[in-house]
């Protein structure tokens, strides 16, 4: 069962409601922080109050994926969900070398679970890719152990075009975007075009020639959303946004 993320909580989930879907059939709960196509952090409160919550439902347990972790802005701080001891023992934590060290090619990830499901986490991993190769996994290793300042300077790079789209997107007629925390996306409200997400995903791409994504090709409520990644470099975003806005203002707007 889906969970709206709420623009006006900067794409956070309501806690309260979260909870209240459980029932006794719930099993998983999947929450992704930094989150994927947003760019939302979940806050630390609404972590602790989370998992408070399950403690009170102890056949459930719970996957996060924190793939952008170190990817955070405006002083934020990533609460990992195995920094709770009272659910430690049904946490599964999910992340990899794509976005951190921008490996998204090598295709390596790694996750942590409860010793008791371990077995059944190597089955599946076994019949779907088998094993990463020889190669992918020294580079990993290499990632991981060497000098990690490269990291800091892209996640600085990162807020400045963060900060650029952010106010290209809501100078924009008919858009508005709330700042994203983290990760590297602008989640944009197009609602005030009057199109359709996919209709302005298409006219943007083939009469614009800037690529995006509808937010319906994240589920239903995505709709009159649009995604825009910031993994490039500043000329390129201030080209695409100019070319948004002509477009907008041409074809849209007039």
């Amino acid at each position: 069962m889906p969970i709206p993320l709420l623009e006006d909580k900067g794409f956070a989930f309501d806690v309260d409601d979260t909870l209240a879907k459980i029932t006794p059939r719930t099993r998983l709960l999947i929450v992704n922080t930094p989150a994927n196509p947003t760019g939302g952090v979940v806050p630390k409160k609404d972590m602790d109050r989370l998992v408070q919550g399950l403690e009170k439902h102890p056949h459930v347990a719970v996957l996060c994926d924190e793939i952008y972790s170190r990817l955070l802005y405006d002083g934020e701080r990533h609460t990992s969900i195995l920094s709770y001891a009272s659910i430690k023992d049904r946490a599964i934590l999910l992340d990899g070398w794509s976005k951190t060290y921008a490996m998204t090619g090598w295709r390596l990830g790694f996750s942590v679970w409860p010793k008791r499901l371990v077995a059944e986490a190597e089955r599946l991993q076994i019949n779907t890719v088998s094993c990463t190769n020889a190669a992918a996994q020294m580079a990993a290793m290499e990632a991981l152990e060497g000098p990690q300042d490269a990291v800091e300077r892209m996640r600085v790079a990162f807020d400045a075009r963060r900060k650029l789209i952010v106010k290209e997107l809501n100078s924009i007629p008919g858009f508005r975007c709330t700042t994203p925390k983290g990760a590297f996306y602008a989640f944009a409200n197009v609602k005030g075009t009057g199109l359709p997400s996919r209709e302005l995903e298409t006219l943007l791409l083939n009469e614009a020639g800037v690529s995006c994504l509808a937010g319906t090709s994240f589920g239903a409520l995505g709709e009159g959303f649009l995604r825009f990644s910031y993994a490039n470099s500043e000329a390129n975003l201030q080209e695409a946004m100019r070319r948004v806005r002509a477009f907008v203002s041409a074809k849209v707007r007039g």
